[in-house]
């Protein structure tokens, strides 16, 4: 069964799929963002907000969130946790 993650405002991604978490703030990043946006590649979940992380996922799509990349990484961290005590492996 995929774990989705939520990125904020409702908004989920299948956690099996995320290659990345990166922040917005480099300007290589900015460039991949734009890129996707370009080729209809850019998903954006911010619903108005300020972007803080891109997911980049294994289909090339990037995914825009307004929550950061630690509160991301936590949400996948804690579901993981969660599945392997469901599981009987935590």
């Amino acid at each position: 069964m995929a774990g989705f993650i939520n990125v904020g405002f409702g908004n989920v991604v299948n956690r099996d799929k995320i290659i990345s978490v990166v922040s917005t703030e480099a300007a290589p990043i900015r460039r991949m963002i734009q890129n996707a946006r370009d080729e209809g590649r850019a998903v954006d979940a911010t619903c108005g907000r300020k972007t803080k992380a891109a997911l980049i996922m294994e289909s090339g799509h990037i995914i825009l969130s307004a929550l950061s990349v630690e509160t991301i990484t936590a949400r996948c961290h804690s579901r993981i946790k969660e599945e392997k005590e469901e599981n009987g492996y935590g």
